[in-house]
This record gives C-alpha cells, structure tokens and sequence, in this order.
C-alpha cells in the first residue's frame, strides 16, 4: 500500500491547484494525486472555454467573489512565470433592450463592490469596440481575458511533480476507509492511504463525498452546455468577449461569443440536462446517471420553478435555427452558415434538497476529509485561490492532529 501525508482525488485544475498550493505551503510534504482517467484535465477544465472571469457577476463577500478576485490575480501571476499564452482581451456585457438596463444597472453595481475594473458604455462606445454588436448600453470589462487552462494544468503537473508530489492517473477511487489515524482509498491503481483526504472529483464530488463518510446534503445534477464555432471567415465578427444580460434567477450566463486564445470564436452554451454525468454527446447515456437525476425529488422542484427557461434551452438544442437567432440578439450580422459545432461541455451544478441551486463554493470538512463538492464557474479562474483555501485548511487539520 502506498502512503501519502495528503492524498488528492481529481486532476482537473482545482485538484491539481489545491496539490500545488499545498505543497509550495508545506515543502517536503508527501502528497499523491489520484486522477481517474488516463490523462489530466479530461472533464470540467478541459471543455472550458477559457474565460479568465473578472468576477462581476457575484454576490460582494461570496466564496465566488472573493476567490474570483484573488483567483485572477494568482492565476495571471502563475501564466506570467510559467510561460502560458494569455491575453486580457476584456469583455462587454451588453443590453438590447430597455427592459435589461435595471440588471445591468445591478451587475455593474457589484463589479464596484467586487473591485472589478468596468465602466457603463453608451450603444457608440460599444460599436467602437465591437462594431458588429447589437446594443443600446453595456458593461465594459477590462479584468476579463482569456486562457488555456490545459494548458495550465500542464504547468501545475509539472510544478507539482518537480516539488515531489506524485501523480497517478487511471486511479479513480470507489472506496475508502478509516484505518488507525489514516484514510485508506481504494483505486483502480491500488490503494493508497493518507492522513488526509481531499476530494477534489468534480462531476463525481458528491459520490466521492459519500464514499469518503460525508453527507453534503446536495446532488450533482450535470447541464451539458452547447457549443458553435465561427468558420475562420466569420472571426472578425467577434473581436473580444460578448456576453448578455444574464437571467438573475438562473445559474447560466446566456449564449454568447468567446474569442479563444487560439484565436477561434465559441458561440454559447444552452444548458440542459445531460443524459449523464460524462456525456459530451447527445447520442451518449449513462442510464445509472440520469435515473439518478430523474429519481432526485429536487430536480423536479427545479424544473417546476424554471419550466419555461428550460424548454427554450432544449429548444435551442434542437434546433440550430433557434441557437443563432439568440446569438443575433446580441449580433445581428450571424448566419447559420457561420457556424460550425463544436465540443460541448458538462456543468456539475449542485442541488439541494429543496430545489434550489447551490449558488457558492461548497467545501465541506469531515473526519480527515475535506471536500469540494459544488465548484462552478468560476472555479478555473479561482482554482489557484480556492487552492490556497484548501491549503490553509490542510495545515489547520494536520496541525489539530499533531501531523
């Protein structure tokens, strides 16, 4: 059996962050990462589309605002001296019609309380910016960019193996157990005991959660977001970052165009329900998954709440007519032969019990565990402050047990 100080389960970036912060912490410290695929940053990091978010959106004093903001700075820091492509491309946030302009209004209000770098433009300054963009007022963002985050989790790998920590892919856990003052988990590459656990498992947080002797009172429900791309002769439509006024009530942010840092343009996401939790395509089902979804009383509860936002998602899945008339809300000139699919990512949005989406950060603590069991968007643009959070609490748990 293999030992560890600190056992780690996820290689997406916020396990991967949370390993670095946490040995740059504490040098010489053994830790051993536990990631179940055969390679890093298969899921929820590597269908990102690489947003580095300001941290307008959320509520002042919120684990997202707080984490977003320091999360920017760290992350901009670790690209600078590790060589990873970035650009601060900056992002508008638009209104179309006069019935926007109170929660436009609002979101700017908190992007001043959040410190975020922005300004209101008039419907001119706007097509200055981006001359193809519908609007009578915007949000001008200057602290928003764009990342690999791949790439990022690259660096991190190779900082974190440099330090001594190790790496073990194809381990994904499906049991563990208390054994004298340690945790033993169970892997597909054996098993491995710690005198810390930390779950890091995104999509499947909440089973590792349970499987850890932890009950977070949430499920995972997973929303497969959309995506088209631009043909390479339609690019110049979109210079920087176009995003909409979102509906308050619901987690997503609306369609919108995201120029890549490899110089392509995303169009989207919808969001609906997807027929498992690893289920990119609309073809692929995970049976277990989505009975799982379905028999959760709380899924339901959602649905009855938000019936009519979710049936003009499923209807912008299938149909690609409907998916570029809301894309021509915010730019008139888009035709459908301007668009391509393109890879689609999965949201591990946590329910609770009552229906309502968890709206923050969820790290819940335990008997030598530690689990992050709700980390959404912006969970990549924080992963190296929620990193540090973990970190801190890694050393506040050893320090109580004498370790």
């Amino acid at each position: 059996m293999d030992t560890a100080d600190i056992i780690i389960i996820g290689g997406g970036i916020v396990g991967l962050a949370t390993a670095y912060q946490t040995l740059c912490a504490n040098p010489g410290l053994s830790l051993v990462l536990l990631e179940k695929e055969s390679t890093l940053a298969c899921h929820q990091t590597g269908h990102n589309s690489g947003v580095i978010h300001s941290g307008i959106y959320y509520k002042p004093g919120s684990l997202k605002a707080e984490n977003c903001r320091r999360g920017k700075s760290l992350l901009l820091d670790f690209c600078q001296e590790h060589d990873v492509p970035h650009d601060m491309c900056g992002k508008v946030i638009v209104a179309t019609e006069e019935g926007e302009l109170p929660a436009l209004g609002r979101i700017f209000e908190r992007g001043q309380a959040n410190g975020v770098s922005c300004e209101v433009i008039d419907g001119d300054a706007l097509r200055e910016i981006e001359p193809h963009a519908a609007g009578i007022r915007a949000i001008r963002v200057h602290d928003a960019g764009i990342v690999s985050y791949p790439a990022v989790c690259r660096a991190l790998a190779a900082e974190i193996e440099r330090m001594g920590g190790r790496i073990v892919c194809g381990a994904g856990v499906h049991a563990s157990y208390r054994a004298g003052g340690s945790r033993v988990v169970a892997s597909g590459a054996g098993r491995f005991s710690g005198g810390l656990v930390v779950n890091c498992a995104g999509l499947q947080s909440d089973r590792v959660a349970r499987e850890l002797g932890a009950e977070p009172g949430l499920k995972i429900v997973p929303f497969r977001g959309e995506y088209y791309e631009l043909v390479p002769a339609a690019r110049h439509l979109c210079r920087h970052l176009i995003y909409p006024v979102p509906d308050g009530n619901f987690p997503f942010l609306g369609v919108h165009f995201t120029r890549m840092i490899d110089g392509a343009v995303e169009c989207g996401p919808n969001a609906v329900l997807a027929l498992g939790r690893e289920a990119y395509d609309k073809s692929s089902m995970n049976i277990n998954d989505l009975a799982e979804s379905l028999g959760y009383p709380a899924f339901w509860k959602l649905s009855a709440r938000h019936w009519r936002t979710g049936l003009g998602e499923i209807h912008r899945s299938v149909s690609k007519a409907a998916f570029v008339r809301a894309l021509q809300r915010l730019m008139p000139a888009i035709r459908s032969e301007h668009l391509v699919p393109a890879p689609a990512g999965i949201r591990a949005q946590a329910l609770l019990r009552d229906g309502a989406l968890h709206d923050d950060f969820a790290i819940f603590e335990g008997d030598h565990v530690i689990s992050v069991c709700n980390a959404p968007s912006p969970a990549a643009t924080s992963s190296l402050s929620i990193g540090m959070t973990l970190a801190d609490r890694i050393g506040g748990q050893r320090e109580s047990a004498g370790g």
